[in-house]
């Protein structure tokens, strides 16, 4: 091991070229050294391919209110907050459950409208999609309600979303879609 006598100095590096160049401001104003990074970020190539580039800014001309700089962020980097997201999953939530039901619907109003009557078999199956969707139908829609609830509860009352009549709504549909006779 060698003996380093720490009260002598040490030789500096010589600071004149670009590399061993501190990266302080000190001595310079702050606008000319954030220039330089920024310069420094642009030869590495930090800016290429962000998300937007090439397309214009959309810069709101009604701010309103202060904390209008802070929404344009949230909103241009795709927050949402529980609510609407949630409001957004029980609006999907319904529309899958009612394409599922229009689906059976539709099947039955062309298994009716044939020439030929349906087999025994196609009643068979298609009366079994029937039971098996209106089982299903009754338990999405109570999942829905559940998240209606939380949505009101969590929610200002202007986001507030009605109670679906699962009762009703799967009276309707097995009206709509009567089953075949055998």
């Amino acid at each position: 091991m060698d003996f380093v006598d720490w009260r002598k100095r040490l030789e500096k590096p010589q600071l004149d070229t670009e590399e061993n160049r501190p990266s302080t401001y000190r001595g310079r104003r702050m606008g000319d050294y954030v220039e330089e990074m920024i310069r420094k970020a642009q030869e590495r190539g930090d800016f290429d391919h962000l998300k937007g580039m090439g397309k214009p800014l959309q810069l709101d001309a009604h701010q309103t209110d202060d904390n209008s700089m802070a929404y344009g962020i949230l909103k241009n980097n795709d927050y949402v907050p529980f609510e609407i997201q949630l409001q957004k999953q029980i609006d999907a939530d319904i529309e899958r459950a009612g394409r599922e039901i229009r689906y059976l619907i539709a099947q039955r109003k062309h298994l009716s409208a044939r020439k030929i009557a349906p087999f025994e078999s196609e009643k068979r199956r298609f009366n079994a999609a029937v039971e098996k969707a209106a089982t299903e139908y009754d338990e999405a829609l109570r999942r829905i309600n559940s998240k209606i609830l939380t949505l009101n509860v969590s929610a200002p009352s202007s986001l507030h979303k009605p109670i679906l009549k699962v009762g009703e709504m799967v009276a309707e549909f097995r009206q709509q879609c009567p089953l075949f006779e055998r």
